[in-house]
């Protein structure tokens, strides 16, 4: 069982992000680097050595799940407190048809999408005007890494951006920015993540319409077998779009 492909994207990734640098810098490296390893053909190799059970599937299934805002999270390569790859699936029709909550992140990040077409909407907090919202603090238990809501009361956010981005688009977000991404095409949509940064924040913000959601959510890791299943099938998606680009 080879591990060439694997190999080479921890390399590209640690030549990238591996170190610590200026938050801009790590910015436009990461987008780089997530648009270089989300070529068709290079997502492909990569994706279908995963799914043959290359590196550590055990352990890359346990950091896999489908999120509560919506879409599923593949771990494919985990680089530890320097950087995360992975794959997001969204299913229109099949995962959450709401749109998902405007929020942060704890560490900068980089995207693109591979198939499909994602929209985006950028927020920045408002005296007065824009919407109104209730603010949660998100964590991660200590225990079982479920996600733990904390109610801080009634906010309003003012809107800034709206942008689509195509197959073959990135986009870089400092950490603390306010955003909410969804799919918005008929047609099953594919993005590649890349969360970076040495020093990640233990919370994020969280913005949503209601005032009563739980205190926690439950995160429910796949199983390994789950885990392969669903890069088999993603393999073979990305196999069919490269074979028509």
């Amino acid at each position: 069982m080879g591990t060439a492909h694997i190999t080479a994207a921890r390399r590209t990734l640690a030549e990238a992000v591996g170190r610590d640098m200026a938050e801009d810098r790590l910015l436009d490296a990461a987008r780089a680097a997530v648009a270089e390893l989300a070529r068709p053909g290079r997502m492909v190799e990569l994706v279908t050595e995963l799914a043959s059970g290359a590196g550590d599937p055990a352990a890359c299934a346990r950091h896999s799940y489908r999120h509560v805002l919506g879409f599923r999270k593949l771990l494919l390569i985990d680089g530890g407190h320097r950087h995360r790859l992975r794959a997001h699936l969204w299913q229109p029709g099949v995962e959450s048809a709401a749109l998902e909550d405007i929020h942060n992140h704890r560490s900068p990040l980089a995207s693109c999408v591979v198939r499909g077409r994602l929209s985006m909407e950028l927020y920045e907090p408002s005296r007065d005007g824009g919407i109104t919202a209730t603010r949660y603090r998100e964590s991660l238990s200590e225990h079982d890494a479920h996600w733990q809501l904390t109610a801080l009361g009634p906010a309003r956010l003012r809107s800034l951006h709206t942008a689509r981005y195509a197959a073959g688009s990135s986009y870089a977000l400092p950490a603390h920015t306010l955003h909410r991404a969804w799919c918005d095409t008929s047609e099953p949509t594919v993005t590649l993540f890349l969360e970076t940064g040495g020093g990640r924040s233990p919370h994020t913000d969280v913005f949503t319409r209601s005032d009563t959601r739980p205190g926690t959510v439950e995160k429910e890791p796949l199983s390994e077998d789950d885990y392969l299943s669903e890069l088999s099938t993603l393999a073979g998606a990305l196999g069919v779009g490269a074979r028509a680009a």
